[in-house]
């Protein structure tokens, strides 16, 4: 017994040498290759620049739009249009998705929060008592692609891109409607995946929607308005703070990975925004592909969907660099709108949520089936964008 417990201890410490090595090795190569370019200094510069324009100039702003939405979403739940929305989605449910009509209420919380509220809705004993187990499970990639979308499709609608007339609040309505394409998508391949293989525990879906959940807290009416918009407010300012660390680390990195030397004839300064165009250039390899599926006329672009995969308000952090360039349009701003509500972090939501629903060991089929369905939400949007141009 002894022997077997060295044995798995030494293969355990193995492993974490391997890693440690392989850290090591991809570390000091990235960071080796962008100072070797940039210079040393240069590089640091870059990097702490950069963090501090975003937290000033993009975190701020994202959180002015958290507080907001958060006060909006909290009154919309408090005096029952939620509930109302539940009522009015719920027979799209069982046709598009697969699921009992109280999911729509899934949707609609992560569209007037985050993906974290499917987390908690989920183990909620008055909402999952609805649901099948495969369809509980599958609740995981419809709840996800609606996450942040009040927010996103905020930010996008109000941006100003100098020179460009288009309507950039339809083109976030269209995309929208490619993420709800995405979500058909991802839910119904998760189910397709697990169905048959999850051993059902009860029939559900038996009971009425008149049952579901009550959100309506106690007081006067002015009470009780003054109570939400303060308490969405708050939760507003928690998910602005929230983002904080995915928009610095990640964004910077990316943006580094993105962008090159602002002035050639000059040369690499330190300045925000500088870094190495390594992702446009491995992008530009299969260029026709995005391009085709996206509409994606630069690849600096690409950073957007691929900073969606870890966190949507990342990627917001983007957008106002792409249009300091110039290379945004309003069939750009559809298919961000998503791409980025579909995604929306969705790596780190689905593993958190199957692992409290207690199967992890479908982790791989939920993401597979979330990145399909992310791809396709892009897609429609484009196309769609195009149909309506042409139209107009």
């Amino acid at each position: 017994m002894s022997a077997l417990k060295s044995i798995k201890k030494s293969n355990f410490l193995q492993q974490r040498m391997y890693e440690a090595v392989l850290f090591l090795l991809v570390f000091f190569g990235i960071f080796g290759y962008m100072g070797s370019t940039m210079g040393v200094s240069n590089m640091l510069n870059t990097i702490m620049n950069t963090a501090w324009d975003l937290l000033m100039n993009t975190v701020f702003y994202i959180m002015g739009i958290t507080v907001l939405s958060g006060a909006l979403g909290k009154l919309l739940i408090e005096f029952g249009v939620v509930r109302l929305l539940e009522i009015i989605l719920a027979p799209l449910m069982r046709p598009l998705f697969n699921l009992p009509g109280v999911a729509s209420l899934a949707g609609v919380l992560t569209f007037l929060s985050d993906n974290p509220a499917i987390i908690s809705l989920s183990n909620d004993k008055n909402f999952n008592k609805y649901f099948k187990k495969f369809e509980l499970i599958s609740l995981t990639n419809f709840g996800t692609a609606f996450g942040m979308g009040l927010i996103v499709i905020t930010f996008m609608s109000t941006l100003k891109i100098p020179g460009n007339t288009d309507n950039l609040l339809i083109a976030a309505m269209i995309g929208l409607f490619g993420a709800l394409m995405g979500a058909v998508i991802s839910t119904r391949l998760m189910q397709y995946f697990i169905k048959g293989k999850i051993k059902e525990t009860d029939t559900n879906s038996v009971h009425k929607i008149e049952e579901n959940i009550s959100f309506k807290s106690e007081g006067s009416v002015f009470i009780r308005f003054l109570n939400s918009i303060l308490d969405g407010g708050k939760s507003g300012v928690s998910l602005g703070l929230a983002i904080i660390p995915g928009v610095l680390i990640i964004s910077t990195m990316v943006m580094m990975l993105t962008f090159g030397v602002k002035d050639a004839a000059i040369g690499y300064q330190g300045l925000a925004y500088e870094g190495v165009p390594l992702l446009p250039e491995l992008a530009g390899k299969i260029w026709w592909l995005f391009e085709g599926l996206f509409g994606f006329e630069n690849p600096e672009l690409i950073a957007f969907p691929i900073t969606s995969l870890g966190a949507v308000g990342a990627s917001l952090s983007l957008v106002k660099a792409f249009i300091a360039d110039g290379i945004v349009t309003g069939d750009t701003i559809a298919v961000f709108t998503a791409m980025g509500m579909c995604w929306s972090g969705y790596l780190s939501t689905h593993t958190a949520m199957l692992d409290t629903l207690k199967f992890r060991e479908l982790t791989s089929k939920a993401l597979i089936s979330h990145t399909i369905g992310g791809i396709f939400a892009g897609v429609v949007a484009h196309y769609c964008y195009l149909l309506i141009q042409y139209f107009l």
